[in-house]
């Protein structure tokens, strides 16, 4: 079952809970969205306060965060990042693991799971509201543009329902850092997530879809006055 939440507060204490991982010396990438915004804020003060942490940011929103804070930036060509602090969408699994994420509601997916993936651990931050005990939250898909229509097909011949995400506060789609187009498409309870994962990927036209299948070394769900840190087990 789906968990209430979704707080400020239960937001904030995940991020500040998982920045408490990150040790003097470590590249980290830094996530997108509200909750993993308020992990690179925290991150920010230890820097201030002087931890030497370089970050290796997932969005154009999380480098503005980051250089508001402070933090030294650096990209995929200079580092690896020892580990990675991101949000979800909606995410899978008990303590143990694996777990299984839907990321991509600020269309970086694609940059996310690049960073996300090179990390040596990816630590998610979410509050109660994101976990559920089988993913069915709509699917972003980034495709090229000239590609949608004929990635719009076969989605829905993998029985999905795809829309394109459209643009807030301007006419028209939205447009990826990347230059490209989401399809957040629609499959109801996904019973298999490995296995869609892999279809989504050879589709072509298809740059990156959201779906990060047990690549997530631990989960921090803050809570109004407490964090629940779910970790994998058995890797």
């Amino acid at each position: 079952m789906k968990s209430n939440g979704g707080s400020e507060a239960a937001k904030r204490r995940a991020g500040e809970a998982a920045a408490e991982a990150v040790e003097d010396g470590d590249v980290v990438g830094l996530g997108t969205g509200s909750t993993a915004a308020h992990a690179i804020r925290v991150l920010g003060r230890a820097v201030d306060a002087g931890l030497d942490v370089t970050g290796i940011p997932t969005s154009h929103q999380s480098r503005q965060v980051a250089r508001e804070a402070g933090i030294p930036l650096v990209t995929l060509a200079d580092a690896t990042p020892d580990l990675a602090i991101d949000g979800a969408d909606q995410f899978c699994g008990d303590d143990g693991g694996p777990f299984h994420l839907v990321k991509g509601g600020g269309a970086a997916h694609a940059r996310e799971k690049v960073v996300d993936t090179a990390a040596d651990r990816l630590l998610v931050v979410a509050d109660p509201s994101k976990r559920t005990d089988s993913l069915d939250h709509p699917v972003p898909v980034e495709v090229l543009p000239d590609a949608a229509p004929v990635v719009e097909a076969r989605l829905a011949d993998l029985g999905g329902d795809p829309t394109l995400r459209a643009a807030e506060r301007k006419d028209g789609p939205v447009v990826t850092d990347n230059g490209n187009l989401v399809l957040d498409c629609a499959f109801g309870s996904i019973a298999d997530p490995a296995a869609l994962a892999a279809d989504l990927s050879a589709l072509a036209g298809v740059v990156e879809h959201g779906l990060f299948v047990d690549c997530t070394a631990a989960v921090y769900v803050g809570r109004e006055d407490s964090v629940d840190v779910l970790e994998r087990t058995d890797e």
